[in-house]
């Protein structure tokens, strides 16, 4: 059987200001198993951008509950959301966040490097070589973002995310600054990944590419809507 390295369980987001108080989500209530491929669509302002930021520990739930690999993270403070976030977690991001001044070497390997677990220099260039060859990348490690094109520097990006073997894989628009060939690339790439037992959590506002993906989520208002492409129905979830 196999385990669930995500879990929310009645987890509701409210912001609130002078005037107004905004619920950002709503009871949600997920579970994401190991090897699964999700994708997170909705409209603007729905709420796909900060579930996926307290996916990633980079915001806090308001009420609920969060479990990473059965670690309850909830109410870890910045310094152990960090160790977590670090160890366990790899991102993508819509807009690369290469550094320019370093090469795709360097960008791939900044996750370990800042880790507090220590590595030797021969282990890091195993590991960043292994992450480039597997985006077909191994080719491009010397040359610096701006030598690159906009598929090249994500296929960088996405090797940066995941040469420390995370948990989960969390992808944010990975096509949004791609042109279509591009896009289709990366996309196929993060298929291949899965199949090798990548779990990936994808948030894309395109409908082709969320319907290829094995679990889809629809977020509304706040509200998770969720079901897979063999079933004829989705269930709400949260209400």
């Amino acid at each position: 059987m196999q385990h669930s390295p995500i879990k929310l369980t009645g987890v509701s987001k409210v912001y609130d200001s002078e005037l107004v108080e905004t619920h950002a989500l709503s009871d949600i209530n997920l579970e994401i198993a190991a090897g699964d491929y999700v994708s997170i669509s909705g409209p603007s302002g729905c709420g796909k951008s900060t579930l996926l930021s307290i996916l990633g520990l980079l915001d806090t739930p308001t009420s609920g509950q969060y479990l990473i690999d059965g670690i309850d993270v909830t109410s870890l403070d910045f310094n152990q959301s960090a160790e977590i976030r670090n160890e366990k977690i790899g991102f993508v991001f819509q807009s690369f966040n290469l550094i320019d001044e370093l090469n795709a070497f360097d960008n791939v390997a900044l996750p370990l490097r800042y880790s507090m677990k220590s590595r030797s220099a021969d282990e890091i260039e195993k590991l960043v070589n292994r992450a480039l060859e597997m985006v077909d990348m191994s080719h491009r490690k010397m040359h610096f973002p701006n030598q690159l094109s906009g598929g090249q520097q994500q296929r960088i990006a996405i090797a940066r995310a995941i040469v420390h073997h995370p948990t989960i894989l969390l992808v944010d628009e990975p096509t949004g600054n791609l042109d279509t060939k591009s896009g289709d690339m990366v996309m196929q790439l993060l298929a291949d990944l899965n199949e090798k037992g990548v779990t990936i959590c994808m948030v894309t506002h395109d409908a082709r590419y969320a319907n290829a993906t094995k679990t889809q989520l629809k977020l509304k208002d706040g509200v998770l809507m969720q079901g897979k492409p063999a079933e004829k129905a989705i269930a709400e979830v949260a209400v």
